[in-house]
């Protein structure tokens, strides 16, 4: 599979890498539902048997529980180590609860925290999950994780540092202190905003662009009905959000058509579509697919290779621009 160098690191990763938050599963608000985690390691050893060649986690999927399931796959995984990053910033309490902590010492202790999860000497890619958490509340505290993440780097505990969910002026803030290696943010053939500023800057400052939900949490894959997203559930956050809910879900079935015209002149999955959308620009080095069993990875992992036409690409931005929002 072809691999890109990520950014100002040494990293050198295949275009499409595997997403975890969806095997962490559990009873928090951010989970998807019952897991399975005999499933969750088989999905991850046949992802490196077809080639992906790094794996993308966070404390927080599953409140631990998705670094440990990486930890046992690669304990059976007899080939190349592949590459493991993860996030810290959100922190959780004894009934579960979710915080947003970017303090130095906070910091220091999820990483101690992970690197025992995760049974690995050093974290090649550690990135910090929220400048802010919710989205919007204050940020005050990101020079001081930046900062944090560069003595982590210094110390040998991880290999490359960069950040998720950043905009321009965040990533001007810490960058004086460090150069960052690469940015982790949305984007789908359903979510574009990150091409007006935040592609172009990475691209003039050398940054990685490892983009995340490029499937949108299972929505573009040709897969999702109205019947099934009412059959998700009670503990799967997909059934409380707005795309997954009238009146955005009649919009994003819509695009999902247009892919799915796609996918029948390519011979491909709907998924292979949406993935290869977000791989053809310029900026973005690669893409984490979630996948929860092993024939998801499988359906997924070709769009590596996938090269959309002009009039594949030209379908998807007439529909942009005949139902964006007045």
């Amino acid at each position: 599979m072809e691999t890109r160098t990520l950014g100002n690191t040494d990293l050198r990763i295949t275009r499409i890498g595997l997403g975890t938050w969806s095997i962490g599963g559990g009873d928090d608000e951010y989970g998807w539902g019952p897991r399975d985690d005999e499933a969750a390691v088989a999905t991850i050893l046949r992802a490196l048997e077809l080639g992906l060649n790094w794996i993308d986690t966070a404390a927080i999927y599953g409140l631990g529980h998705a670094e440990r399931l990486v930890a046992r796959a690669l304990t059976a995984w007899r080939g190349p180590r592949p590459y493991i990053f993860t996030k810290c910033g959100l922190v959780w309490d004894a009934q579960g609860r979710a915080a947003h902590n970017l303090k130095r010492d906070s910091i220091l202790r999820e990483c101690e925290a992970s690197l025992e999860r995760l049974r690995v000497d050093a974290i090649d890619l550690y990135q910090i999950h929220w400048p802010a958490f919710p989205p919007g509340s204050s940020d005050r505290d990101i020079e001081e994780a930046w900062q944090a993440l560069v003595e982590l780097k210094q110390s040998g505990k991880v290999r490359q540092i960069g950040v998720s969910n950043f905009s321009v002026a965040q990533m001007e803030r810490i960058r004086p202190f460090a150069p960052i290696g690469s940015l982790q943010p949305p984007y789908s053939a359903l979510r574009r905003e990150i091409e007006g500023d935040i592609l172009p800057y990475c691209q003039r400052h050398g940054i990685g662009v490892i983009v995340y939900s490029p499937l949108e949490s299972g929505l573009l894959t040709g897969k999702m009905t109205r019947e099934r997203i009412a059959a998700l559930p009670a503990n799967d956050w997909r059934r409380r959000h707005p795309d997954f809910q009238p009146p955005r879900l009649a919009r994003n079935l819509e695009l999902v058509e247009i892919l799915r015209g796609i996918a029948r002149r390519h011979g491909c999955s709907v998924s292979e579509v949406a993935i290869a959308w977000t791989l053809r620009h310029p900026a973005v080095t690669g893409a984490i697919v979630g996948a929860r069993r092993p024939e998801q990875i499988e359906e997924s992992a070709p769009a590596a290779n996938l090269r959309l036409t002009e009039t594949d690409l030209a379908e998807i931005d007439a529909w942009h621009a005949r139902t964006a929002p007045a």
